[in-house]
């Protein structure tokens, strides 16, 4: 147990993978920690997440650099569970539309110039790289493979998580409603369950996903959300062959522990019907359709059935860039709010638990601040 922490108890609020990634990494520093959730732990946007690990295509260098660590992080889980099925690194494949804002030429030439490990291919040479695709659907411009990119079934990384969070000596209070941060005297001091109970604390981590910016809103903060509602499908196995993540102009694709496919696309996010109360539902065309543009990427176009699907927020901010961090003007009240919440789930984890416990602050989150919206 390292004993550098400054602070006596932490609560952290959100029981996805940055919440989670934080208590345990609090939890490793000596700090007493507590992790309150709503419901059941990964029932928000982690338990609906695509999962690709990857820092593919164009974004700031400081952003790349923090997914890249991220990566670096799953990597040294993985020679941990050597074995793991909810942990793989086979790559993945991506292709654009055959039209003219299809950028594959230009990406690879930045992937390659940075130094991210890509190969552009044309149709005939992805098998050797990428059973289980079907070459014909890949559009002329070719397709790049990135073979350092993977993937991780949140759930069951949040489960190993959070076990380790007890044994460690962490309290975990799951199906608690809704937890209000309390503030005085211009710094957090706790929070307040949904029962009426206060909970004292030194600093509270708010990871509640898209509910961060209008949570922080009610103390005159602001972070601009993107956020759109998410339909993630998910196949019945069929132990296809398939084992590197898909990226394809009308569905992406990742294999999962079980054999069978989960699926996602930015087309049927947008027919997502958002009902009064915060209910949403979906067509069956809708979800019909993205099992037939799955099929249509995969060798020997396979039938694919319905197991069943997740939909809701799936928090971005609105410039595309994490928000993780202390509030300028509140002491001890920290946030975490980003996409890419697999990619960045345990370096997120690991840095804000460092600052929260020793009040340094770490130079690769410096651009991420959420004061940068002040």
């Amino acid at each position: 147990m390292n004993s550098c922490s400054l602070l006596s108890k932490v609560i952290v609020v959100g029981g996805g993978i940055f919440g989670v990634s934080s208590a345990v990494h609090l939890a490793r520093l000596g700090v007493e920690t507590i992790l309150v959730n709503d419901g059941p732990l990964a029932n928000g946007a982690s338990g609906r997440s695509l999962a690709w690990l990857n820092s593919s295509r164009q974004r700031s260098d400081e952003y790349h650099r923090l997914r890249m660590a991220g990566i670096d992080r799953y990597r040294t889980l993985a020679a941990k569970h050597p074995d793991a099925a909810w942990l793989r690194f086979d790559g993945g494949l991506t292709w654009d539309a055959d039209d003219t804002a299809n950028e594959i030429a230009a990406v690879f030439r930045y992937e390659r110039n940075i130094g991210y490990d890509a190969q552009l291919l044309s149709s005939g040479e992805i098998a050797a790289v990428a059973p289980g695709v079907d070459e014909h659907s890949v559009t002329p411009q070719g397709a790049i493979f990135n073979p350092g990119e993977g993937w991780v079934d949140l759930p069951s990384l949040i489960e190993i998580l959070s076990q380790e969070f007890v044994q460690r000596g962490g309290r975990l209070v799951t199906n608690a409603g809704l937890a209000k941060v309390t503030v005085a005297d211009g710094r957090a001091t706790g929070v307040t369950t949904a029962s009426g109970v206060a909970v004292k604390a030194d600093a509270v981590l708010l990871a509640t996903g898209a509910s961060v910016p209008s949570t922080i809103a009610e103390f005159g903060h602001f972070v601009p959300d993107n956020t759109p509602i998410a339909l993630l499908v998910r196949t019945q196995p069929m132990h296809l062959p398939l084992r590197t993540v898909l990226n394809t102009p009308r569905v992406a694709i990742r294999p999962t522990p079980t054999g069978a496919l989960v699926l996602d696309s930015a087309w049927s996010e947008e027919e997502v019907i958002a009902q009064p109360g915060g209910i949403y539902t979906v067509n069956d065309s809708t979800v019909a359709r993205l099992l037939e543009e799955a099929s249509k990427v995969l060798k020997g176009n396979p039938k694919l059935e319905l197991d069943t699907y997740f939909v809701g927020p799936k928090p971005i901010p609105g410039d595309g860039e994490p928000v993780f961090g202390q509030l300028d003007d509140i002491a001890g009240y920290y946030i975490a709010f980003s996409h890419s919440g697999a990619t960045l789930g345990l370096i997120a984890g690991e840095l804000l638990a460092g600052e929260i416990a020793t009040g340094e602050l770490n130079p690769l989150l410096t651009t991420f601040r959420p004061g940068r919206f002040d």
